[in-house]
């Protein structure tokens, strides 16, 4: 994640795209973070499981936001986007079978 936001940055010309991409990645990132106090602090498995959905579409976003600016970073994204797809499958599992503790 991280080389692939440093590949963006470091673009010599700014652009609307870059600053986008950027922010998306801000975005992902802040996600990303509430995810895990959602699920594991607070353990709101169904709020956390909305939330890992907003979360991929979010990475997904800026896969394709990151690909437009430089083809490498949009690929170094592609595990994570990955990762993400199985975290929201454990997510929404551990949920259901657990509903008095993930209410």
């Amino acid at each position: 994640m991280a080389v692939a936001a440093w590949l963006v940055w470091r673009v010599p010309q700014p652009s609307k795209a870059r600053s986008a991409a950027l922010s998306l990645f801000v975005a992902q990132l802040v996600a990303n973070a509430l995810w895990s106090w959602l699920f594991f602090a607070w353990h709101l498995g169904g709020l956390a499981f909305a939330e890992v959905l907003l979360l991929w579409l979010l990475i997904a976003s800026t896969l394709i936001a990151f690909w437009r600016v430089k083809p490498a970073a949009g690929l170094l994204l592609v595990p994570y986007l990955a990762w993400v797809t199985f975290a929201s499958a454990l997510n929404y599992t551990l949920w259901q079978l657990n509903p008095t503790i993930l209410g």
